[in-house]
């Protein structure tokens, strides 16, 4: 959910799939014939779409206000339905977004490096950080274990298997019903356990392989006014099925963490319930999509800022939670949830901006040179630069 802003040209083409840059990835260089001068904001692989970033941020905003309602959706079917609803397609839409900017990882030394440092580095620190956090608070004896996902922590190890095995879904002819078959499978496989969240990394999986295959095109289709106008009673007739469903469907079965059978329902649920759920929440998330603004906003910036908005955002959740705030009973009536989910909204905002960025910077986005060994090419570039620039 998230990743390491932003200039788009709105009338510019996009760039074709070749040159798109990874997200958090340096871009390729600009081909040795276009050897004009231009400015820095028209250079491939240094430009950011501005619609990326605000899907992202938007995406960010819904996933702290879903888990700002966990606590009071309870007492109210009308939020316990948005909550179903908003569960359909903020994560799938997040995590096609991040199969898009993936597609150009493969095992080149820099990619790896920034894999290690921008996700699996941070969820040891955070897998850490969280239990830490909750023994202060509470008193408790929360053990650390790096092997089972800590409330938000999953995504980071789905990113980095799903990012790791990019070369793989490349490699397949028909990538995404493979995917959608692994997915199915899981869902029928109760001994997979809860080590790594796995479930979630397998039943996730066919909407970051979905992003893989995509190309800007495909997004420019949903962008359409037409597709605009359709969605809006597409969304409010997902609203009302999900007042209805409050009380006739388990709403952990969008959580994708668990089996059939773990959830009290018969095998072959599983596969019937991974087809229909996508089916759905691709709809919805083509929707969200199609009232993403194109241009740059005043939260397009933040867009770039999402992970460190998800993973910190989860410390203030928690800390209200054990301090028993949610707890009140003001806020289980509707302006009490109105208040909290604005709340969210704006907490989750400023955690997104550059400020925050900085100060953690260490632990989302550490250098950590000292742990990789250097590439031989690359230092003699650089001892080689002082001397050119010195005429010798």
């Amino acid at each position: 959910m998230f990743e390491a802003a932003s200039s788009p040209g709105q009338n510019r083409r996009p760039l074709p799939p070749a040159q798109q840059p990874a997200d958090g990835v340096p871009g390729p260089r600009t081909p040795t014939s276009a050897r004009e001068p231009r400015p820095k904001a028209d250079r491939p692989g240094k430009q950011r779409d501005s619609f990326f970033d605000n899907a992202k941020y938007l995406a960010i905003v819904l996933v702290a206000m879903g888990h700002s309602w966990e606590p009071l959706k309870g007492d109210s079917r009308i939020l316990e339905g948005v909550y179903t609803v908003v569960y359909a397609f903020h994560m799938p839409a997040f995590i096609i977004i991040s199969g898009f900017f993936s597609r150009s990882f493969d095992m080149r030394p820099d990619r790896l490096k920034r894999l290690i440092t921008g996700v699996a580095v941070p969820y040891v620190l955070f897998e850490t950080a969280y239990p830490l956090f909750k023994n202060a608070v509470t008193g408790s004896h929360e053990e650390i274990s790096l092997l089972d996902p800590w409330y938000l922590t999953w995504f980071l190890v789905a990113l980095f298997v799903w990012r790791l095995t990019t070369p793989v879904w490349k490699l397949v002819r028909w990538p995404l019903p493979v995917a959608l078959g692994v997915a199915m499978l899981a869902t029928v496989s109760p001994s997979i356990g809860d080590d790594l969240d796995l479930q979630r990394v397998l039943q996730f999986l066919p909407y970051f392989v979905l992003g893989l295959c995509m190309r800007p095109e495909h997004f420019h289709l949903v962008r359409r006014r037409w597709v605009r106008v359709v969605s809006v009673p597409v969304f409010a007739t997902a609203l009302a099925v999900g007042w209805w469903a409050v009380p006739r469907m388990n709403t952990a079965w969008f959580y994708h963490r668990d089996s059939a059978q773990e959830l009290g329902a018969p095998w072959w649920c599983g596969p019937v319930m991974t087809l229909a759920m996508m089916g759905c929440s691709l709809v919805l998330t083509a929707c969200f999509f199609a009232w993403v603004p194109r241009r740059r906003m005043w939260f397009t910036a933040l867009g770039a800022g999402t992970l460190y908005g998800y993973l910190l955002h989860g410390f203030l959740v928690k800390f209200a939670d054990y301090r028993g705030w949610f707890e009140h009973p003001w806020l289980h009536r509707p302006l009490g949830e109105i208040l909290v989910t604005l709340l969210a909204g704006a907490v989750v905002t400023v955690l997104c901006t550059a400020p925050v960025r900085r100060v953690f910077r260490f632990a989302m986005e550490p250098r950590m040179e000292w742990a990789f060994r250097q590439d031989a090419a690359v230092l003699a570039r650089e001892r080689q630069r002082p001397r050119e620039t010195a005429g010798v």
